[in-house]
């Protein structure tokens, strides 16, 4: 049998010796003081050094804390702050950042960046800052923990806050006897399986892509690593490693469909068995593009850091069903609740509530037990704070979130539904639409609006691309033409940045 191994840029690390370097990793954290409990933050990019950091953690009991490296300010030091982290092990790079907004009490642990990050983000040659110990050091100076500890804790993953400061989602430990029964969804939702190869081009602080690497090592698979999504470059992985399944989102579709044909067609990607996607809705146009380039391997499936996947839905399902993000995964389940918090009819609209597989965990928010009651519904379902509708048979279709939905002289209006037609203008790369306030309506439409390059797309024809494609009432009155919208490497709109300027009261909430 082939060793399975990870790939990061050009080098090939079997997944026993990462493995190795974790147990390690945990003794020299271990012995820094980190204990059974303990949280510590990870704020590194795409390596496998990342994935030492979150193998290492269970081994001694502790929780890692994935972060987005990109935040800096207030957003770094409340994610530092609230969860509580005694250690923070950084790439070497972003050790000024932290240090900037750390509390008193955060210890670092410097970890060097490797060549191939380096070279994605043009960062040179990258010296130990020499102010703290590494984790090389804490690695060669160890030997591997003695004691096992049983139904570790799992990571703990901030939100991206696309509308206030990111809460961290605290999640139950994995009993050991239902770790096969969620390899089973796994499989089903992002087609993972033993002997496969998976690419994971999303960073590892999120979610979905941080489950996926972890679940694909541990179920036998070989996994290649982006330090960051290119198009082209991926086609190339795909071909190079006969990738079986890859984890994405929809941004990632647009820049893949946005390649030049000739170059589309230079890359034999036969080997896909899954093409999974989430995290931020997918315009059907694009999603359309997609199963026609790929086939019928094109799979979404649709939950939160809170509790997995609620729904899946292949590329027949989608095309029978166009929109929908599919049905219940296993034993899952999904209520449409009106404003009485009772069940409204099919195909009638309200807020989305699921109830996750019996097999996964339960959880609530770091310090906000609070929080977590206020998206319950009873019965184990919750909200994730979207609107939708289920369909005459079964399947779920998502309006918007809620708050994102603009009413305008007492008419409800799902601003997703407008970014989905401004996508199919030609010229624009990508678009915000949400609402600013307005002496007569109470809120009216904006429109933030990225072009491609050299695109010559107006403020009219904006405007008159939506009259001609949905209702008048939903043509935007502000259209702003921006160089680049604030969006997550998750695909996720960080729209609060763009509201702020109209909504100066609302800014903090």
């Amino acid at each position: 049998m082939v060793e399975p191994v990870v790939v990061s840029g050009r080098r090939v690390v079997p997944v026993a010796r990462m493995k190795e370097r974790a147990t390690r990793l945990a003794s020299g954290l271990r012995r820094m003081g980190v204990e059974p409990g303990d949280r510590y933050a990870v704020v590194m990019r795409n390596e496998t050094g990342m994935l030492e950091a979150t193998f290492a953690a269970p081994l001694i009991g502790a929780v890692p804390v994935p972060v987005n490296w990109h935040w800096t300010g207030v957003d770094l030091r409340h994610l530092l702050s609230d969860s509580q982290s005694v250690v923070a092990l950084v790439h070497s790079d972003l050790v000024p950042v932290v240090e900037a907004q750390k509390p008193e009490h955060l210890r670092i642990v410097e970890v060097g960046v490797p060549e191939e990050v380096a070279e994605e983000y043009a960062l040179g040659t990258v010296p130990s800052t020499g102010r703290y110990p590494t984790a090389e050091e804490l690695i060669e100076d160890n030997e591997p923990p003695t004691e096992q500890v049983l139904a570790p804790p799992m990571s703990v993953i901030y939100t991206s806050g696309t509308t206030g400061l990111a809460k961290g989602v605290v999640r139950d430990p994995i009993p050991p006897e239902k770790i096969g029964e969620i390899a089973g969804i796994m499989r089903h939702v992002v087609g993972f399986r033993p002997g496969g190869t998976a690419v994971v081009p999303a960073p590892l602080y999120h979610t979905a892509p941080n489950v996926a690497a972890t679940f694909a090592l541990a179920m036998g698979m070989n996994l290649v690593i982006m330090a960051r999504f290119d198009a082209e470059q991926f086609l190339r992985i795909v071909e190079e490693h006969q990738v079986t399944a890859a984890q994405m989102v929809p941004t990632m579709f647009l820049r893949l469909l946005r390649l030049p044909r000739e170059i589309r067609a230079k890359y034999d990607l036969s080997s896909l068995e899954t093409v999974s996607h989430s995290a931020a809705p997918c315009p059907p146009d694009v999603k359309r593009a997609m199963i026609e380039w790929l086939g019928p391997v094109v799979t979404e499936y649709y939950g939160g850091s809170e509790g997995g996947a609620w729904t899946v839905c292949t590329s027949e399902q989608w095309l029978a069903h166009p929109g929908t993000v599919g049905v219940p995964v296993a034993d899952a389940a999904i209520r449409v609740l009106g404003p009485d918090m009772t069940e409204v009819p099919a195909g009638e609209t309200g807020v989305v509530y699921g109830r996750s597989p019996s097999a996964w965990p339960d959880f609530t928010y770091l310090g906000d037990d609070a929080k977590r009651r206020a998206i319950d519904g009873g019965d184990g379902f919750y909200t994730l704070g979207d609107v939708g509708r289920v369909d005459e048979d079964g399947y779920l279709h998502l309006s918007d979130r809620l708050n994102d939905m603009v009413i305008s002289g007492g008419v409800n209006i799902y601003p997703a539904e407008i970014e989905a037609t401004l996508l199919g203008l030609a010229g624009v790369a990508d678009v915000a639409v949400f609402g600013i306030p307005d002496a007569e309506f109470g809120e009216a439409l904006a429109a933030h609006v990225e072009l491609l390059p050299d695109a010559t797309v107006t403020e009219d024809d904006v405007r008159a691309h939506v009259g001609r494609n949905l209702a008048r009432y939903k043509v935007p009155k502000v259209v702003v033409f921006e160089q680049r919208l604030p969006r997550e490497d998750s695909g996720k709109l960080f729209k609060r940045r763009l509201r702020e300027k109209y909504w100066p009261a609302k800014a903090g909430s």
